[in-house]
């Protein structure tokens, strides 16, 4: 079968060779665990159960996991292996199952989630670079999608992901997520359990970019949750993106939390500075 799960549509039989994503048809998982540091309202007191997949069709410059993204690092699992982790996640008291980078597993994520129903929610959790046609195979099979909005310029998206297309890839994909899930639903304990989480991670030098998204997203999404993130990290070898080669500054991501409160956006998530640690970020034990 000819690989087009993703926008870059490769065309590929992922069973003899790989493509951008570098990943096999098989799942290739680098880590199942209990994570304590996603939203409050997807995370909560118990962890998200989170499965990360090796492999990213989108391949950031910056990817604070490129281990497993650009280096593929990981174990090919059956599909039986795939349940057995979420149930045993579950059996943890995982709050929901959080499905990490999983785009280019999406055909068969669909052909397992369509006889497997987790007993908590799942998660989408995705770079936002997806087809319309891939979400439409998803619908009722996610509960929460928890998506990146991170260029709404082509050149950034160029430069720092080789995929001048994601703006308008992006709008098209959050459209037909907010169609699916068109209004946040909350457990008793604040839990979210079906909804949209847009998420935008605040590049060093680049906030003017960082503007531009949130005078879409309050034009177009108002109402829905909105996540600054802070916790831009500098990894990979960035010699030739020096100017992304750091750290936020405290001005930075003021200027960007600024700017979203005068648009008059009140479903907004803040992170601590703080957050940009490479201690935070997971160790990928490759089951």
């Amino acid at each position: 079968m000819m690989c087009e799960a993703c926008p870059r549509k490769c065309r590929i039989d992922r069973e003899k060779a790989v493509g951008v994503c570098r990943s096999p048809a098989a799942f290739r998982v680098a880590r199942a665990a209990l994570h304590y540091w996603e939203e409050p309202c997807i995370s909560g007191k118990n962890g998200s159960g989170t499965v990360f997949f090796s492999g990213c069709s989108l391949q950031c410059v910056y990817c604070q996991n490129g281990e497993i993204s650009r280096e593929n690092k990981g174990t090919e699992i059956s599909d039986k292996r795939f349940i057995d982790i979420c149930e045993n996640l579950i059996a943890q008291g995982a709050e929901n199952i959080n499905l990490v980078t999983p785009t280019h597993y999406a055909d068969r994520l669909v052909s397992v989630l369509q006889t497997y129903k987790p007993s908590v929610p799942v998660v989408w959790n995705t770079s936002g670079y997806e087809t319309v046609e891939t979400l439409q195979k998803l619908d009722g099979l996610v509960d929460i999608y928890l998506t990146d909005f991170k260029y709404i310029r082509p050149d950034k998206a160029l430069r720092y992901s080789r995929a001048a297309d994601y703006p308008e890839v992006v709008k098209a994909a959050l459209a037909e997520m907010n169609r699916q899930q068109p209004q946040d639903m909350f457990d008793e304990n604040g839990m979210l359990k079906k909804g949209l989480i847009i998420r935008h991670l605040v590049l060093p030098s680049n906030t003017n970019s960082s503007l531009a998204v949130l005078d879409f997203l309050s034009k177009a999404y108002p109402a829905r949750m909105l996540s600054l993130m802070a916790q831009y990290t500098p990894c990979g070898d960035l010699a030739d993106f020096p100017e992304i080669n750091r750290q936020i500054t405290k001005r930075e991501y003021e200027k960007v939390v600024a700017h979203a409160l005068n648009l008059g956006l009140e479903n907004v998530l803040l992170q601590k500075r703080s957050s940009s640690d490479k201690n935070f970020i997971p160790t990928f034990d490759f089951i």
